[in-house]
C-alpha cells in the first residue's frame, strides 16, 4: 500500500512493547511508526471505549504530520479499531494481527463462548482481572515465550483490566470500515476470525507461529505490513 504512518495499537490487555519488535522491523524498512500506550486511559473514565480512543487518536495524531494512518491492531484491540477510527484524522486502512474483529453494539462478553466468559468473571477480584500472564497456567505462558528476561518484562507491564470494560458495548462508528483491511492469523485460535475476513473480502495471509509471535518473531509480520 501506498506509505502511511503505521499505528501499532496493542490490546488492552498487554503493554505498548508487545510491538516493539514489530516496530523496529517496520523501521528497518523505512516505516514510519506509531504506537500509542492505552493502559492508562483503561478504566480511566465510565466509557472505556471513549477513552480509549481519545487517548489513542491524540497519540497517533500527534505523530502523523499530515500522513495519512494505517491502524494495525493486535488480539483484543480489533474491537477498539473502529472508536480509534473515528478519533483519528486521515485512516485509510487496517490491519488485524491475530485480532478480533469489531463488534459494534455487543460487549466482549456477548461474542465470546460461554465457558470463556464464565473463566473471565471467575477471575475477577474487586471489579479487576488479574494480570493477563495470571489467567493460564505458567507454563502456557513460558511455552509463548520461552526466553525468562523477555517474559518478565513483557508481565512487569501488563495491566489489570477492568470487567466492566468486557461488559461494555463498543460504540458504532461513521468512520468505520477504512478503504482496505487485511488479517494476518498467527494461531489457530484465532482461525474464525481470519475466516470471517475471508468473507468480508479482505486480503488473509496466515504466518506460522503462536498469539505472541510479534514479540519472538516480528520479521514475518512486519514484512507483510509493510508491503501490503
Amino acid at each position: 500500500m501506498a506509505a502511511s504512518l503505521i499505528a501499532l495499537v496493542h490490546s488492552p490487555l498487554t503493554g505498548p512493547s508487545a510491538w516493539t519488535p514489530v516496530a523496529e522491523a517496520l523501521r528497518r524498512r523505512g516505516r514510519t511508526v506509531a504506537a500509542p500506550t492505552l493502559t492508562e486511559a483503561i478504566g480511566a473514565a465510565p466509557s472505556h471505549y471513549g477513552a480509549v480512543a481519545a487517548s489513542a487518536g491524540r497519540q497517533i495524531t500527534e505523530a502523523v504530520q499530515g500522513e495519512a494512518v494505517t491502524l494495525v491492531a493486535h488480539s483484543g484491540a480489533g474491537a477498539l479499531l473502529p472508536a480509534i477510527a473515528e478519533a483519528t484524522p486521515g485512516v485509510v486502512g487496517a490491519v488485524f494481527v491475530d485480532a478480533l474483529l469489531p463488534h459494534p453494539g455487543e460487549s466482549w462478553f456477548a461474542t465470546a463462548p460461554e465457558p470463556l466468559r464464565e473463566h473471565v468473571r471467575a477471575l475477577a477480584e474487586g471489579g479487576l482481572l488479574p494480570k493477563w500472564t495470571d489467567w493460564f497456567p505458567p507454563e502456557a505462558i513460558a511455552e509463548l515465550l520461552p526466553d525468562p528476561r523477555l517474559r518478565e518484562r513483557f508481565r512487569a507491564e501488563l495491566p489489570r483490566v477492568p470487567l466492566s470494560y468486557f461488559e461494555e458495548a463498543a460504540p458504532e462508528s461513521k468512520a468505520w470500515p477504512p478503504p482496505r483491511c487485511a488479517y494476518v492469523r498467527l494461531s489457530e485460535a484465532y482461525r474464525d476470525q481470519a475466516d470471517e475476513a475471508v468473507r468480508r473480502g479482505w486480503r488473509v495471509h496466515a504466518v506460522e507461529g503462536d498469539h505472541l509471535s510479534i514479540l519472538t518473531d516480528p520479521e514475518p509480520v512486519a514484512e507483510f505490513i509493510a508491503r501490503w
